[in-house]
């Protein structure tokens, strides 16, 4: 055994060597911080003047209250803000609304943007304020916070709720708003009136700011519910705003499609301004009426439609019953209160009797 010691210690190491070149190794490229929830308050919705919002325009998007979160990993403490809108469009309503020029997407993530106070996100029908500390922490970490209480991107559900965006050429980075309210129309547009976009009808507002060869200027995307009101504002727009004439710095063009309008504010010439109106191309279709595709199986359609025909037959014979009784009793009470009437009278009273003798 002696002898051999050295032949069954060389056995025993060559699996390790081997062993080692086939095991998979996994190196993890972003370690996920162990982020957790230590804390959850309501606020007002007077609260948020606190965190750079404004009630008024908070309430065109659905909010009316607050939660305040607070996550903790180690030492270090973040506050998330929490604003529950009416739908997904309402959130990204407001994440457009406060997006500031400064602000930058957030890397592999939708619907985020941040700068060095505040990350700003829109999840389903929440809007998040991601707010900075004064405690440092690493890029990786403050990702991991994102992700832990956002995720990647919202569902799929939620980015079928969103408007359609406006078309992307010349479009400045950041400059697109969805707007719903008058307040945060008269923020985003000081000078346009903005009492004439029928907010009280309904109506959604979409713009942006383009800029071209020739300059910059402002395009409106206005739908309304239905075409008759985009008509009816459309025609308004004309005479009070004077659209479609050279006014110079002021001159305002524009046009109507279906249920939208198109309006662009103080283009550099008409040229300009026709190029950018052609770019919107509104289709309409007809769907006729389709047969209703039920989720029953047959089997349970016929065990439905035979109870359906035992009801139909409890309801005739009790119906049958119910007339056999109020036409007895028809009969008792006209022969008591009304004897000289024929309807109240025994069949044998109304035999002919010939008393005939021989």
């Amino acid at each position: 055994m002696v002898r051999h010691a050295w032949l069954m210690a060389v056995l025993l190491a060559l699996p390790h060597p081997i062993t080692a070149q086939n095991k998979p190794q996994f190196v993890p490229t972003l370690p996920q911080p162990n982020w957790r929830q230590m804390d959850s308050q309501p606020l007002p919705l007077s609260a948020i003047n606190k965190y750079g919002g404004d009630p008024a325009i908070e309430q065109e998007y659905g909010v009316k209250a607050l939660e305040l979160r607070t996550y903790e990993l180690g030492k270090v403490h973040r506050q998330v803000l929490v604003e529950p809108a009416t739908d997904a469009s309402c959130a990204y309503g407001l994440l457009t609304f406060y997006q500031a020029p400064d602000m930058q997407p957030v890397k592999d993530m939708e619907l985020a943007v941040g700068d060095a106070s505040q990350t700003l996100m829109a999840r389903g029908n929440k809007f998040l304020r991601f707010l900075r500390g004064k405690e440092s922490i690493s890029a990786s970490d403050d990702e991991g916070l994102l992700k832990f209480v956002g995720g990647d991107k919202p569902s799929a559900r939620a980015l079928k709720e969103l408007p359609t965006p406006l078309p992307s050429k010349d479009l400045v980075p950041g400059s697109e708003k969805y707007v719903l309210g008058i307040s945060a129309a008269k923020r985003l547009l000081p000078s346009f009136r903005s009492d004439l976009i029928g907010f009280d009808q309904s109506a959604e507002l979409q713009l942006g700011e383009y800029e071209t060869r020739q300059g910059k200027c402002t395009l409106l995307s206005i739908s309304y519910p239905t075409p008759q009101i985009a008509r009816l504002r459309f025609g308004s727009l004309t005479d009070i705003l004077k659209l479609n004439q050279n006014e110079g710095a002021n001159s305002i063009y524009g046009k109507r499609h279906g249920s939208y309008v198109f309006l662009v504010l103080n283009p550099p010439n008409a040229e300009s301004a026709s190029a950018l109106l052609g770019r919107f191309q509104v289709t309409e279709g007809v769907n006729w009426d389709q047969k209703y595709q039920t989720e029953k199986t047959f089997t349970l359609e016929v065990v439905h439609m035979i109870l359906a025909i035992f009801l139909l037959t409890g309801i005739l014979i009790c119906a049958c019953m119910v007339s056999g009784i109020l036409f007895f009793l028809s009969r008792r009470l006209a022969a008591k209160f009304f004897p000289q009437w024929q309807w109240g009278r025994t069949d044998e009273d109304q035999l002919i009797r010939l008393n005939l003798k021989l």
